[in-house]
């Protein structure tokens, strides 16, 4: 059992795993606002054996150095790699801190997501039509960077309608060649396809100059990622030509820390995280609790 548990912001915990949280720990603190800077969240460690951070804040070398009570790290948000994450597991590593996050808790809002705003692409739904007449989604030429979970959802979702769906990942996968989905070379797949899905990990840039040039004209991109997964000054300049769409949710996705493609005509972007749902939340809450009684079960 902790000590003492603080969450150093939100952390999105639905109500009954705050009330199981009391099961853990001696002591719990949750805040309900997000630190300013890197005092305010020693401040609020302060001697806790155990934390709790959302994506928001970092929890860097300078924080972890000058806490050394902490035991135990608990990231209430995706942790993909070590490089990607907003704690620096390194450090923690070396103070003998166990650094858990958690996966794959809002992926069927953003399928949810890309679906709807694709239907209103393909039929002039308060959007640019992407052709003459509407269209349906079978036998659109569909192409999706990046072939994990949320990719493959995606990539799943508009099969099942009909798309005739190609992806790109570090490599073939023949469990999903066998399930009739195509693998292409970055530059043929954004060729080949009529949309494109980027659904890739924070921190992991594929569309450059050349990709946007292979890209062309005529084609609707989605951004499922949490941050960009292009060079944002080769997207500007592929978002000037004519019958060019980009789709993200939040403005992090956009990648465009200046604000200037929010203007931009062709840019829909939501401005809400969309696997921020109900569900998603009580997931996120089962995975949380889940890494927290691992880690007292090992000690």
């Amino acid at each position: 059992m902790f000590k003492k548990l603080v969450a150093i912001e939100p952390v999105s915990l639905v109500e009954s795993a705050e009330k199981e949280l009391l099961s853990y720990a001696e002591t719990i603190k949750l805040y309900e606002d997000i630190p300013q800077d890197d005092e305010e969240i020693i401040r609020r460690i302060g001697n806790a054996d155990a934390v709790l951070v959302s994506y928001t804040s970092r929890i860097g070398r300078n924080i972890i150095e000058k806490c050394p009570s902490i035991r135990y790290i608990g990231m209430c948000c995706s942790l993909y790699s070590e490089e990607s994450a907003n704690v620096d597991i390194a450090c923690a590593r070396e103070r003998g801190i166990k650094v858990l996050g958690i996966r794959d808790y809002g992926d069927r809002g953003v399928v949810e997501f890309a679906l709807s705003e694709l239907i209103r692409f393909l039929h002039g739904f308060e959007r640019p039509m992407l052709e003459e007449l509407p269209i349906e989604i079978t036998g659109l030429e569909v192409g999706v960077v990046g072939f994990g979970t949320s990719g493959a959802m995606i990539g799943e979702a508009l099969q099942f309608m009909g798309a005739k769906v190609s992806y790109y990942s570090r490599g073939p996968k023949p469990e999903r060649e066998a399930q009739g989905f195509t693998y292409r070379p970055l530059k043929e797949l954004l060729a080949h396809s009529q949309v494109v899905f980027t659904c890739l990990n924070k921190n992991v840039i594929l569309l450059g100059k050349e990709e946007f040039e292979a890209l062309g004209q005529g084609k609707i991109l989605f951004n499922t990622s949490i941050g960009p997964g292009h060079d944002t000054a080769a997207l500007k300049e592929w978002l000037k030509q004519e019958n060019n769409y980009f789709v993200c949710d939040t403005e992090g996705a956009l990648g465009d820390e200046t604000g200037e493609l929010l203007k931009y005509p062709n840019v829909f972007c939501a401005g809400v995280s969309v696997g921020r749902t109900k569900q998603a939340f009580e997931l996120l809450s089962r995975k949380v609790l889940d890494n927290i009684r691992s880690f007292l079960q090992e000690v």
